[in-house]
């Protein structure tokens, strides 16, 4: 067994020179712990059993080791060996975790603290946020074994050892592995409307009038995302709670919203009654839930145009026969937006993430009421998504992720509306890295992005098997409860550094041809291979994922390997973050139909701005989100908090302009949702720093 040149994979996945001295040893000390001795040929004759080659790991080595034992008949030995290997690997693992609390409770915050799926949405550190944070590195194992697995019987060894071997390299990467659940779901709450929460493990029935529909939608929502690992969208939501007011105080409810319905000694007016009920449920909602790790559920809601709203269900009927009102649903969506803007000046407030929904026509909103009201809302400072779609086919939520919607048609036995939508699970592409690789081994990187994407299809058919095996042993009530359609649940292909991919190919990041070829060719190759594994019942979507954490994670692996790295968190975005060249028309455009067309999972487009445009502005800038053809867009306005006396402003301020201060922090997007920059993991606090700020005298 020659030595030269050979390195072997230690178990953090980095490798060093392999040491036959040390096998010898290990032999050695099994040896003596029977006490027994072993000769020169005795090492010769075991070692001879043994074939090391460079890359295997330390786990596959030793078990070479116990095999080879056991064929030269020294069982006892191979028995001890086995001893004294679990008992290493036992107190590794302890000394692992000691040091990884250690850690994390000396870390800056929990974002930086967690070594497994950074969340800036977990906001204090504490004995909770830690439970939560132990036992992720067995779930990786754990769900790595079901899915190896599953493609062991489904496309044999050799794709499963692939799909390991792109893990480890950081070609591929898979989100939330440190979850059992599948992703986000954009849910129906038509099941819960019948029949309450017990078909998914509650107690509570019905909802029967305004009050109890507030506790009751708090936690059916609860209930639900505890079932999954990423965000609960309920672009329903808004609907029920208008029809429960009507219940209650009439068809025009909103004609009169001043009148004093209270006869309690509180007196409270109707439009006072409505939000109390927007305080109850938003401010229950963003509370931290030990069923998430301490951190607030992810909410997402929409609201839409007339337009929008009457394609989407304008043959939705609710349990009593009546349908939805329009007029009513007009005025409640505004009164929302309104006082959650306001709210968000008294306190931090994530969730819900909102999306205003908008059809468009002929290069411009096609409800222009409701394009005026959108502008309005931004100039006075809200934060918000909104898609823009020329027909009602799509839905957005979960911070970009955009799922096409197959039908509008509902069942009245399972409640399964045509909202019920959203992603399996995401596995990524690293582009940048694959781009590379193919680079350094003389290939054509579409070639060899090709034989990636082929892989990650087939990973994500193997997910889906255990899925429905899942869904089969009663593991999924939420499926089967009708809340969420497995068959509308999207496969998502995700891809991370495409633009890191393309400054390294030398094509400059911005509208010209060259670029426009490279991400027509990158993703139009990914939606190939959508449509070539889709089915009756498996769908797949490709989407450039927020990235809140692996984009810092990549940038950091390619460094380390040598790959080029222009900066220490890839982009989510078609632009360079930091790039002060391009403003924000530009940005659109490199976010148009041109360079989104192949991405039928979403992309996102985050206009940073150094203060907020005039209603006017941003009016304009719709008109040219429509023409450009560019879907899903917000604006990034840093708001001010004060550490020291809590006051929070909408604008980008050096100090606090009620007390002077200087210790300020600032509110802006992680990258789907707001938190305080604090807040963020360290890598994503040096991005955050780069971000360019456009200023309003560009447009």
């Amino acid at each position: 067994m020659d030595n030269q040149e050979l390195f072997i994979t230690k178990r953090d996945g980095k490798q060093e020179p392999f040491s036959i001295d040390k096998i010898k040893q290990a032999i050695s000390k099994a040896f003596l712990s029977t006490s027994s001795f072993s000769t020169d040929d005795m090492m010769t004759n075991i070692l001879s059993r043994m074939n090391i080659h460079s890359g295997m790991s330390v786990e596959e080595i030793q078990n070479q080791v116990e095999v080879a034992l056991m064929a030269e008949h020294y069982y006892a030995v191979a028995k001890s060996f086995m001893l004294y290997r679990q008992k290493h690997t036992e107190d590794r693992q302890i000394r692992n975790k000691l040091n990884f609390m250690i850690d994390y409770c000396d870390a800056a915050n929990p974002a930086s603290g967690s070594k497994f799926d950074a969340n800036a949405n977990v906001e204090q550190k504490n004995i909770a946020t830690l439970i939560g944070e132990l036992p992720k590195a067995e779930f990786i194992r754990l769900n790595r074994k079901l899915l190896t697995d599953r493609i062991k019987d489904m496309f044999g060894k050799e794709l499963a050892d692939k799909y390991i071997n792109c893990l480890q390299q950081h070609f591929i990467y898979k989100n939330d592995e440190t979850n059992l659940a599948n992703y986000c779901a954009s849910i129906t709450m038509y099941p819960w409307l019948l029949g309450g929460t017990t078909s998914i493990g509650g107690n509570s029935s019905k909802p029967t009038n305004l009050k109890s529909f507030c506790g009751g939608f708090i936690n059916m929502v609860f209930i639900v995302s505890s079932m999954l690992s990423g965000a609960c969208a309920t672009p329903e939501f808004l609907m029920y709670l208008d029809y429960f007011i009507r219940l209650e105080y009439g068809n025009d409810y909103y004609n009169d919203s001043s009148k004093v319905v209270d006869l309690s000694l509180k007196h409270r007016t109707l439009d006072k009654v409505i939000t109390d009920c927007f305080e109850q449920i938003v401010y229950s909602i963003n509370q931290p839930t030990g069923a998430r790790n301490f951190q607030a559920v992810f909410w997402n809601i929409s609201y839409y145009d007339r337009y929008y709203f009457e394609s989407l269900f304008g043959n939705f009927v609710f349990p009593d026969g009546s349908k939805p009102q329009w007029s009513s649903l007009d005025w409640l969506q505004r009164r929302f937006m309104k006082w959650f803007n306001k709210e968000r000046t008294r306190t931090v407030l994530t969730f819900p993430v909102e999306t205003m929904a908008l059809l468009s026509e002929k290069g411009d909103v096609k409800d222009k009421e409701y394009g005026d009201f959108t502008a309005e809302m931004y100039s006075e400072g809200h934060s918000f998504f909104t898609y823009m779609s020329d027909n009602a086919d799509s839905l957005s939520s979960c911070c970009r992720l955009r799922n096409e919607i197959q039908d509008n048609g509902f069942s009245y036995t399972l409640g399964a509306g045509g909202v019920s939508t959203g992603s399996k699970s995401v596995l990524t592409i690293n582009l940048n890295r694959c781009i590379q690789y193919a680079a350094r081994c003389h290939r054509p990187y579409l070639d060899f992005l090709a034989e990636i994407i082929d892989l990650v299809h087939k990973v994500q058919l193997a997910y889906n098997e255990n899925l429905k095996q899942l869904q089969r042993k009663g593991m999924l009530p939420l499926f089967d409860s009708g809340y969420i359609n497995i068959n509308r649940q999207y496969l998502t292909v995700g891809v991370n550094g495409l633009v890191e991919g393309a400054e390294y190919l030398g094509i400059p990041i911005k509208d010209c041809p060259e670029y426009l070829t490279y991400v027509q060719n990158v993703l139009g190759l990914v939606e190939t291979y959508n449509k070539r594994y889709r089915t009756k019942e498996v769908m797949f979507n490709c989407e450039m994922i927020p990235a809140e954490n692996v984009g810092v994670k990549h940038a950091k692996w390619d460094k380390e390997d040598g790959y080029f790295v222009p900066r220490d968190c890839y982009n989510s975005y078609f632009y360079v973050v930091e790039d002060d060249s391009l403003n924000i028309l530009d940005k659109f455009r490199l976010h148009g139909r041109e360079y989104i067309q192949h991405l039928t999972g979403g992309s996102a487009l985050h206009a940073n701005l150094d203060e907020h445009l005039s209603k006017q502005q941003y009016r304009q800038i719709l008109r040219v989100a429509a023409k450009e053809g560019c879907n899903y867009f917000t604006f990034n306005i840093p708001n001010t908090i004060c550490n020291d006396c809590g006051h929070i402003d909408k604008r980008y301020l050096k100090e606090c302009p009620e007390c002077g201060s200087k210790n300020v922090d600032y509110l802006t997007r992680v990258i789907g949702y707001m938190k305080r920059v604090s807040n963020f993991s360290a890598g994503r606090q040096k991005e955050a720093a780069r971000r360019f700020y456009g200023q309003a005298k560009e447009l």
